[in-house]
């Protein structure tokens, strides 16, 4: 298995929306980000740690202005914190091993799903094409990912 971990050198080389997303616990503007409307097969995996998060199998259209998702790839990439923040209690999802802000969970995702939302910032994500996942090492998932 891949070794995960916050890199220093790929933190001092994100943009800054990217920064303040992962590093400041940021979130970008709803409808704005890049992998919104992405409908291409493949893996969604942290832009800091390169930790394998989420599928496009698993991505549906939430209306909520950021990419959602049913499920990670495996909860020990993915870790849950209580948000207390802007006078609401919600459920922060971070990387594990990168430790970068991703967004938070909701309990009101499709019920035939497992009723999860994990809704998500796309400026925390680097998109891998199932096409290209083997060479890039994340071989191990492809058969998670489905035609789109």
């Amino acid at each position: 298995m891949a070794k995960y971990e916050k890199n220093p050198d790929v933190i001092a080389a994100l943009d800054e929306e990217a920064f303040w997303v992962t590093q400041k616990s940021g979130t970008e503007r709803p409808g704005t980000g890049k992998y919104l409307n992405n409908k291409d097969p493949g893996l969604y995996v942290d832009v800091v740690s390169g930790e394998p998060l989420f599928t496009s199998t698993d991505k549906f259209d939430s209306r909520c202005g950021w990419p959602s998702f049913t499920k990670p790839v495996t909860q020990d990439f993915v870790t849950e914190v209580r948000d207390n923040t802007h006078g609401m209690i919600r459920t922060e999802v971070r990387s594990t091993h990168g430790d970068s802000h991703l967004g938070h969970v909701f309990p009101d995702g499709p019920r035939d799903r497992g009723g999860l939302r994990y809704c998500i910032n796309s400026a925390s994500l680097r998109f891998i094409a199932r096409d290209d996942m083997v060479a890039e090492g994340y071989g191990e998932f492809v058969n998670q990912v489905e035609d789109s």
